[in-house]
């Protein structure tokens, strides 16, 4: 059946921005803290976590001061900071940009900070493109937690089957499959995926090949 694409919701780091985020010393580094602040406890498997979700356990315990989780989001956004500076564009980015806009909604959902991403897509010159941004701080929980996915659906009232989401990471996939959306991976960790029991409905090396995807889902021969 044949059907009308609305949007697509992008990742950003390693989806249209090549970050150069240690996103491992990020999380060690905001392990660390909260251990040493006796709020975590030692030998917790970081590998099911994010940086995200290690604070959302720290903030669980009901240990955290409204002072110490100010500190410890100054951990991840130090890196983002550092990670963030002279980050250039994915391959394909600026093409697949200028084939989708006017044509489609373009929107991110970035567990980066608004301020960090902002400064990112205005250095590389593709703000304008963007319908939408949601960051860190308008999420009330972060990927893998589908909220910042279902903030888009809810303020454009399109319905979850009329986007798809586009993303590199299992925490990008976990979050958009649990909003309802179709999630294409980017240079994906397949094990990584399998791993944390996401599917994607296709996967990409190249995101110009996203145009030969959403051709066939509005000619009904893709994921019908």
């Amino acid at each position: 059946m044949k059907q009308k694409l609305k949007g697509i919701i992008f990742d950003m780091d390693n989806t249209l921005l090549s970050s150069r985020i240690d996103f491992s010393a990020m999380k060690e580094e905001t392990y660390q803290f909260l251990v040493s602040r006796n709020v975590l406890p030692v030998g917790m498997p970081l590998q099911l976590y994010t940086t995200a979700t290690v604070i959302e356990e720290a903030i669980r315990t009901n240990r955290m001061t409204g002072k110490l989780i100010q500190e410890v989001w100054e951990i991840p956004r130090k890196h983002e900071v550092l990670g963030m500076q002279q980050a250039g564009l994915e391959p394909g980015t600026r093409d697949i940009l200028n084939e989708l806009k006017g044509k489609y909604l373009i929107t991110i959902v970035t567990n980066n900070s608004v301020r960090a991403a902002e400064v990112a897509l205005r250095e590389n010159h593709i703000m304008d493109y963007f319908d939408q941004m949601i960051g860190r701080e308008m999420m009330n929980s972060l990927k893998p937690s589908p909220d910042g996915y279902l903030r888009i659906l809810n303020e454009y009232k399109y319905p979850a089957d009329e986007w798809i989401s586009v993303g590199d990471s299992w925490t990008d996939g976990k979050a958009s499959l649990s909003a309802g959306l179709r999630f294409i991976a980017y240079r994906a960790d397949q094990e990584k995926m399998k791993q944390m029991n996401v599917n994607p409905s296709a996967e990409i090396m190249n995101l110009m090949e996203l145009m030969d995807i959403i051709a066939g889902i509005e000619e009904g021969s893709l994921f019908g």
